[in-house]
């Protein structure tokens, strides 16, 4: 069973209006954090979306439901610096994709470089149970972490999204999302975002920026500027530690494809 995860503050500095969260030492930040909770009409995380798909088939919105909102108002005093993304408070718009895009991890097999989480069991992150209160999350110990999930075959993918922990306002390190053809990560692999800026857990230097977690969750833009999206089977994300502590969480993760052909 999980126990809920006290929050040991939240880096500082910015002025969006809303809550007030305790200072802590200075560590990396992001911009991005919540709102109206329920259905969204699924949104973008990067790029903007194509009229077409690559057989030119028309582009359909994905359907993403949303859990609860756990906190109103904007983080306050959030540090500004170039690795953060500004905040926007609302939702994002439609996500498009081609038609028959469902979310494959659903139920799926998870592995993790922690298989004896602090809190919880690895099989909940594809449980779909997105709510971030007590008994959604999984706490994996300190440093680099990774999950990975099996779609059970190659799929084309056109969006990943996760929830690592949004009950407070927070940011997590080092971000890192690859997808490959094999479990090990040896064959064809992508990286489809990464905002380790200084290449702190050896994964390669990232452009991606840093976020605020929020209900609304991370969602990692697979398309491409073709809409072709990134073909795999394993989906693997990395994090180091958070504003908050040096644990790392995982609440769900969602991949948004088709079965290749």
């Amino acid at each position: 069973m999980r126990t809920r995860l006290m929050a040991a503050g939240l880096i500082v500095a910015a002025g969006l209006a809303g809550l007030a969260f305790v200072v802590v030492p200075a560590v990396r930040a992001a911009a991005e954090a919540p709102a109206a909770p329920a259905k969204e009409s699924p949104a973008a995380g990067a790029a903007p979306a194509s009229p077409a798909g690559p057989g030119g088939e028309k582009l359909e919105a994905v359907e993403i439901k949303l859990p609860k909102a756990l906190f109103e108002g904007t983080p306050k005093n959030i540090k500004p610096a170039p690795t953060l993304e500004k905040y926007v408070d609302k939702n994002r718009p439609p996500f498009l994709a081609p038609p028959g895009t469902v979310n494959l991890a659903k139920g799926k097999k998870v592995t993790s470089s922690d298989m004896e989480p602090i809190i919880g069991e690895i099989k909940l992150i594809t449980d779909g149970d997105k709510e971030g209160s007590d008994g959604s999350f999984v706490e994996l110990g300190p440093g680099k972490q990774w999950v990975q999930v099996d779609l059970g075959e190659p799929a084309v993918i056109y969006a990943i999204l996760v929830w690592h922990y949004h009950a407070e306002g927070r940011v997590y390190h080092d971000f890192v999302v690859h997808v490959a053809d094999d479990a090990d990560f040896i064959e064809n692999v992508k990286t489809v975002y990464n905002n380790d800026f200084d290449n702190s857990s050896g994964l390669g230097i990232g452009k991606d920026l840093e976020f605020i977690e929020d209900f609304r969750g991370r969602l990692v833009d697979a398309r491409g500027p073709d809409c072709k999206g990134v073909k795999g089977r394993y989906v693997r994300l990395y994090s180091k530690g958070n504003t908050s502590n040096d644990q790392n969480h995982y609440i769900e993760v969602e991949v948004y494809g088709k079965a290749a052909k």
